[in-house]
């Protein structure tokens, strides 16, 4: 329940936090245009500001996803164990038969 609740919230509060400042309105205590579009393109600092903090907002998601989910989705092997080793085991829990295990013995070249 809670995720579900993150999972909505967060896209809602990145689309919704320009209207807040643009809701402000006025001119920020600057009399006309003069510091705006005369202060030497400080303008274009507001997007690239909202992209990167947008940004950090998607990999601080992504980090905590893979943290909470356990990295990779794939099957690995334990550490420190070989496929023939692996091998062996499942033959010796008689998960596998005799003519499959030298099968498979033969494909790994072991």
């Amino acid at each position: 329940m809670m995720n579900g609740m993150i999972a909505l919230t967060l896209p809602a509060m990145t689309v919704l936090a320009p209207f807040t400042a643009w809701a402000n309105g006025g001119t920020g205590g600057y009399s006309g245009y003069g510091h705006m579009w005369g202060g030497g393109g400080h303008f274009f600092y507001g997007p690239v500001m909202m992209i990167l903090v947008l940004a950090i907002i998607v990999a601080i998601v992504v980090l905590v996803v893979r943290w909470m989910g356990g990295g990779s989705g794939g099957q690995s092997t334990p550490a420190g164990k070989s496929p023939a080793d692996i091998l062996k085991e499942r033959y010796a829990r008689g998960e596998i038969d005799s003519k499959e295990f030298e099968e498979r013995r033969k494909i790994l070249g072991d």
